[in-house]
């Protein structure tokens, strides 16, 4: 397969939308209100919707670009952005769709995603890209991982006899991970709409030269892979288990580390599905989520979890009242960041989430009081502390990405304060607002696997 170009479009920023409806948040104003006389440990500045619908920044790297994805106007499309002092509109593979929906770090110049192609799927298989795309139905067209650089977005080849593939993760060597089909019809495969996955897929790593691609092998017994980050050292991280849905669940039933291409088993903490690592640092620390119960068939009802080879896997503390979490990114100071959920089953409150030198902090809390925005998740942060993320604009009502750099001016440690980070409140989501999401931000709330 010979790969595609395609050439981005830069846009500028529009006006976010206003969400049907007023929200109101009087819990989170009184508890703004109060904290004022604390001094903040970050200052949050609102990146917009560059696109006219929600957008989703998920990765910061140590250069400050920001890469992620951006809804258009509607909310039934996305693009996948990256914000280099203005937002840049990376474009697609010819089909409506692309997106970055795991974090980026490379800092030479390279964001890896995926995108919709014209060609349409000869088993229409939506892919693993549906889930992080916010159509309600999908296109049917074939979906690959791709790299930008310089530019170009050049798209990354499927395995031999398959059609889609997926880019999650880079290096500074280009050394790029993901997955990708093969030629095999797997029977452990969910082939039932909406799901309608046929073929078998593999943990792949492309590169150095973007047209070479080498197959992780599974956990024994496992039919299937994925990869999902890599770090300078080429440890690489991923999920191994089932075809199912193509999605997490028993796809993800055991998570791994792969050292030198040998797979090792990171354990679970307790559940069978959605064992899922999301990302690690050079120390060899790895975050992501998993069931705390149930078999490989369960829904995702998730819990934060910490890897490093001294403790094994373990789940981290949930903030007061909540019930579920996901840890999506840590920087080499094994700070970790992601988003804390009330009942999953109910209104949802969530929030994005702090976690460093043992404490569980709600982000809204360290931020300056006068902010309008209430942080929904974190999915990003560099080495800096510098995070990204998900908000809600509280004066519009509109979602828009944000950038919360840490305070230099002050205590800029957010361990220095107790009471700074304690789990002020939670804001009930929407479902509306819900549905314009896209990547992990859906993925949580179980909208990418219906």
């Amino acid at each position: 397969m010979r790969p595609q170009i395609m050439r981005p479009r830069i846009l500028t920023c529009v006006t976010a939308i206003v969400l049907v409806g007023v929200l109101a948040f009087p819990g989170w104003l009184a508890a703004q209100a109060a904290a004022k006389s604390q001094q903040p440990k970050y200052y949050v500045f609102n990146l917009g919707a560059p696109l006219g619908g929600a957008p989703e920044a998920v990765g910061i790297n140590n250069l400050g670009w920001i890469s992620g994805g951006a809804n258009l106007t509607g909310n039934n499309v996305v693009n996948a952005e990256v914000w280099i002092g203005a937002a840049l509109d990376l474009g697609t593979l010819g089909g409506p769709n692309s997106n970055v929906s795991w974090p980026n770090h490379s800092t030479k110049g390279e964001i890896v995603g995926i995108a919709e192609t014209a060609q349409a799927n000869p088993y229409g298989e939506p892919w693993s890209c549906f889930a992080f795309f916010p159509s309600a139905t999908p296109t049917g067209d074939v979906c690959l991982g791709f790299a930008w650089q310089d530019g170009v977005m050049t798209a990354l080849p499927a395995l031999p006899g398959g059609y889609d593939s997926y880019a999650a993760g880079v290096n500074n060597k280009g050394q790029v991970v993901g997955w990708a089909e093969d030629g095999v019809l797997d029977p452990t495969c969910n082939n039932a709409p909406p799901a309608s996955q046929f073929l078998q897929f593999e943990a792949v790593i492309w590169g150095p030269k973007l047209t070479e691609i080498t197959q992780l092998p599974p956990y024994p017994g496992d039919p299937d892979s994925a990869a999902t980050a890599i770090n300078e050292q080429g440890w690489v991280v991923g999920i191994s288990g089932l075809c199912s849905n193509a999605v997490g669940g028993a796809s993800a039933e055991h998570a791994l580390l792969w050292e030198n291409g040998v797979p090792i088993n990171l354990g679970n903490i307790g559940g069978r599905a959605w064992n899922t690592p999301v990302s690690l640092n050079n120390n060899g620390q790895i975050v992501g989520f998993a069931n705390t119960s149930g078999d490989r068939n369960a829904g995702l009802k998730p819990n934060a979890f910490l890897w490093t080879q001294a403790t094994g896997m373990q789940a981290l503390p949930l903030l007061d009242g909540d019930k579920t979490s996901a840890a999506y990114d840590i920087n080499g100071k094994g700070q970790i960041v992601g988003v804390s959920n009330g009942a999953l089953d109910g209104p949802v409150g969530q929030r994005a989430f702090l976690y460093e030198n043992g404490m569980m902090m709600d982000l809204n809390g360290l931020i300056q009081p006068d902010s309008s925005l209430y942080l929904l998740i974190a999915q990003g942060i560099n080495d800096s502390g510098e995070i990204v993320g998900t908000a809600i604009d509280t004066s519009t009502g509109a979602v828009v990405a944000y950038l919360a750099v840490p305070s230099y001016g002050g205590e800029s440690e957010a361990e220095s304060s107790k009471t700074a980070g304690e789990s002020l409140h939670t804001v009930v989501v929407p479902d509306d607002v819900r549905r314009q999401l896209t990547g992990f931000s859906r993925l949580v709330w179980g909208e990418g696997t219906k």
